[in-house]
C-alpha cells in the first residue's frame, strides 16, 4: 500500500508540472503567433516573442492547426472558442494558399510561403502534404465540415500513390548514381496519418488496414546489425546501405517510431510488435543516444563511430526528448514494467531542468552537447507548436488515465 501511495506522488507530481507547462506553452502561441491581417501563423519568433521572419512554413500551419483542434476536442479547458477560431483561421489559410497549382497534375503543397499566401519554396517530398492531411482531418472532426474530411483523404491517396506507385510527382528526377531508398521517415508519416484517418471511423480502418501494416513492414526493415542498430535509411529491400547515408542513426526518430508502433500494435493486440517496439526502437537507441557524459540524446550518430557529417550531431534538440518521453510513458502504461518509468524520470529530468524558458515561456530548441542553450528563439523554421505541446498533452492524458487506474 505505502509503495503504491509514494507511485500515486510520483506520478501526480509529475501530471502536475506538465500540466502546468502545456498551459504555458498555449497562452505562448496563441499570444505571439497570430496572424489577424491574413490568417495563419507566424512561427519565427524570438524568446520573448518577436517576431522575426514572416514566412509561413506550411509543415508548421498544419501542425498548428492539427494541435489546436485536438486539444480543442480531446482537453476540456482548451474547449474554448479562441482555440477553435484560431484553428479555423489556419484551416482557411491553407485551403487558400498551400497548394501550388500545376498544369500537368493535382500539385504538390508548398514548403513555405509569404506571409500572405504567396508560394516561396517546394520540398520534393511528401511532409506538407501530410501536414495538411493532419490538419483538416483533424478540423473536419471538430467542426463536421464533411468537404474538409474528403479533401484530407483525397490528398492522402495522392500521397499514397506518390509513395507506393509513382513518385514522379514529386518533382525529383532519379539519378543513376542515385538509387531509390526506404527512409524511415515516409512510412512512419504515412502510419500516423493512418492513425489519424482511421480513428471511430470503421469504413477507413477498413481502407487503410493494408496500408498500416505495410508501413509497420516497412519501418521494421531498419532494424540491422544483428538487432543492434536502427538506421535511418536502407535499400529498398531491407539492406543495409554504403556511406554515412546507411550509417546515420537518429535516435530521436527511431524512439518517435517506437511510440508510433506502439500504438499500433495495442490498436491490433499485436503483443509481438509491442515487444518489438520496446526491445528494438526504445531501449537500442536510448542506449546508444544516451549522452553518459552530460546527458540528454544526441541529435545524430554514426553506427561505426565515424565523425557524423551533420553539424549539429552532437547537439541536443526539444524535440528527440519529447518523443523520447512520449514512448517511456506509453510503453510503462501498456506495460507496467517499473524500468520503463525510471528511463521517463531520466528523460523527465534532463528535459525539464534545460528546455522550458522559465522567464518568458515555451522551450528553448537547441543546446550544445553541454546543455547550453546555443539558439535562442521559440520558433523557426522547424520549430513550431507541435512537439513540445503534442508531448505535453499525451503524457497528460497518459498520466491522467494511470493515476484514475491505481485508484480503482
Amino acid at each position: 500500500m505505502a509503495g503504491s501511495t509514494i507511485m500515486a506522488a510520483l506520478l501526480e507530481q509529475y501530471r502536475k508540472r506538465i500540466q502546468t507547462e502545456l498551459d504555458r506553452v498555449v497562452d505562448f502561441w496563441m499570444k505571439y503567433s497570430h496572424d489577424e491581417q491574413y490568417g495563419g501563423f507566424f512561427t519565427c519568433i524570438g524568446k520573448d516573442g518577436k517576431i522575426y521572419d514572416e514566412l509561413k512554413y506550411v509543415w508548421l500551419q498544419g501542425r498548428q492547426v492539427w494541435m489546436y483542434c485536438r486539444l480543442y476536442r480531446t482537453v476540456e479547458r482548451f474547449h474554448r472558442s479562441e482555440v477553435l477560431e484560431a484553428a479555423k483561421s489556419g484551416g482557411a489559410f491553407l485551403q487558400r494558399f498551400a497548394r501550388v497549382q500545376s498544369s500537368d497534375g493535382p500539385g504538390k503543397c508548398a514548403f513555405c510561403l509569404t506571409r500572405d499566401g504567396r508560394a516561396v519554396k517546394v520540398q520534393r517530398t511528401i511532409f506538407s502534404e501530410c501536414f495538411y492531411v493532419m490538419a483538416m482531418d483533424e478540423l473536419a472532426r471538430v467542426t463536421g465540415n464533411e468537404a474538409m474530411q474528403a479533401d484530407a483523404e483525397s490528398m492522402m491517396d495522392q500521397l499514397v500513390h506518390w509513395v507506393r506507385v509513382d513518385s514522379s510527382g514529386l518533382g525529383r528526377p532519379q539519378m543513376p548514381g542515385d538509387p531509390p531508398v526506404n527512409s524511415m521517415a515516409v512510412p512512419m508519416m504515412l502510419l500516423c496519418l493512418v492513425d489519424q484517418l482511421t480513428e471511430g471511423r470503421e469504413k477507413q480502418a477498413q481502407k487503410y488496414r493494408e496500408l498500416g501494416d505495410w508501413c509497420v513492414k516497412q519501418i521494421l526493415q531498419h532494424v540491422q546489425r544483428n538487432d543492434k542498430a536502427i538506421l535511418e535509411n536502407v535499400s529498398m529491400d531491407g539492406k543495409e546501405i554504403p556511406g554515412c547515408q546507411g550509417r546515420l542513426q537518429n535516435p530521436g526518430h527511431a524512439l518517435e517510431a517506437g511510440w508510433f508502433l506502439l500504438k499500433y500494435a495495442k490498436a491490433q493486440d499485436d503483443a509481438k510488435l509491442q515487444t518489438l517496439a520496446v526491445e528494438m526502437f526504445m531501449e537500442v537507441p536510448f542506449h546508444t543516444g544516451w549522452d553518459k557524459q552530460h546527458g540528454g540524446l544526441f541529435y545524430f550518430l554514426d553506427a561505426d563511430g565515424h565523425c557524423p557529417t551533420q553539424l549539429e550531431w552532437n547537439m541536443k534538440l526539444w524535440w528527440p526528448h519529447c518523443e523520447a518521453l512520449i514512448s517511456y510513458l506509453m510503453a510503462y502504461s501498456y506495460l507496467k514494467e517499473p524500468a520503463l518509468l525510471d528511463r521517463f524520470k531520466q528523460v523527465y529530468d534532463y528535459t525539464f531542468s534545460h528546455f522550458p524558458d522559465e522567464e518568458h515561456g515555451e522551450w528553448f530548441g537547441y543546446l550544445s552537447r553541454q546543455g547550453e542553450v546555443v539558439l535562442d528563439f521559440k520558433g523557426g523554421p522547424f520549430k513550431g507548436f507541435f512537439h513540445v505541446p503534442r508531448c505535453l498533452y499525451m503524457c497528460e492524458k497518459m498520466l491522467d488515465h494511470l493515476l484514475a487506474t491505481s485508484k480503482s
